[in-house]
């Protein structure tokens, strides 16, 4: 028996101008999976994150998220449909506490709009869900700290935090350990394991280390079609993934 997919690309293209970036790209990825897209600089993996979350229109082609076409949404209609994603340059309201941030992030899925008599302090149910997130993403001694005086791990950490606090059941995540040291990075991949658990997680990293160490299933992108789809073990050995990362051996795609 099949799983039903969380997200597919059909022959999904996308230019600017006279130059195409995304050029037929295929991909199927199963609910509850982790899904890793690779592939060398100017591959066209940000521009695949930017067509599914809404960020940019498709030439031609589509992409369905549960089975539903997401043609013509914007990001935030993409969002309330179940599918959340964060960013390279960590995107968090600075001056804002860690708490906060995660309470903003908890209120529409909540069912709260805007109210200009509602006092976000008497949200029980708001804080509640806020102080769980901040209790898994481990942030909640610095529940109270303004965002902008976090450290860069503790921010990144957050902005996974915001990204699933409101939940959604597809989570998209932009490269989640880039600038982090080996300790920082390993602390992000069991973050991400944990918050992830149960949910469809499709990420662009670049660090093979952490991709084959969380992924089940990874996707390489080259000039903007996806030349492999297959398990980490299978991926390694591939001779055209191989022949994409320059001649490098394949082993040294674990580094």
């Amino acid at each position: 028996m099949s799983v039903p997919l969380a997200i597919e690309l059909r022959d999904l293209r996308k230019s600017f101008g006279k130059t195409e970036i995304i050029r037929g790209a295929n991909l199927k990825v199963p609910h509850g999976q982790r899904f890793a897209i690779i592939g060398p600089n100017g591959a066209g993996k940000s521009t695949l994150f930017n067509l599914i979350s809404g960020a940019f229109a498709p030439t031609s082609g589509e992409i369905l998220l549960n089975g539903h076409n997401l043609a013509g949404l914007r990001p935030f209609e993409i969002n309330r449909r179940g599918l959340s994603r964060s960013f390279q340059i960590t995107n968090i309201f600075h001056r804002l506490s860690v708490f906060e941030n995660l309470r903003c992030a908890v209120l529409y899925s909540l069912g709260y709009r805007y109210s200009f008599w509602q006092s976000l302090e008497k949200l029980a149910d708001a804080r509640e869900r806020a102080e769980n997130v901040l209790e898994l993403i481990g942030l909640k001694r610095r529940s109270e700290t303004p965002a902008g005086l976090l450290t860069y791990a503790e921010q990144r950490a957050l902005e996974i935090g915001i990204t699933v606090a409101g939940g959604a059941e597809v989570i998209l995540l932009d490269e989640p350990t880039a600038g982090m040291s080996r300790s920082e990075s390993d602390h992000a991949v069991e973050l991400i394991r944990t918050v992830t658990e149960g949910k469809t997680l499709l990420m662009v990293e670049h660090d093979m280390s952490v991709v084959f160490g969380l992924a089940d299933q990874i996707a390489v992108v080259v000039y903007g079609e996806v030349i492999a789809c297959d398990t980490p073990e299978r991926v390694r050995a591939n001779a055209k993934v191989q022949e994409a990362y320059l001649g490098t051996p394949a082993e040294a795609l674990d580094e």
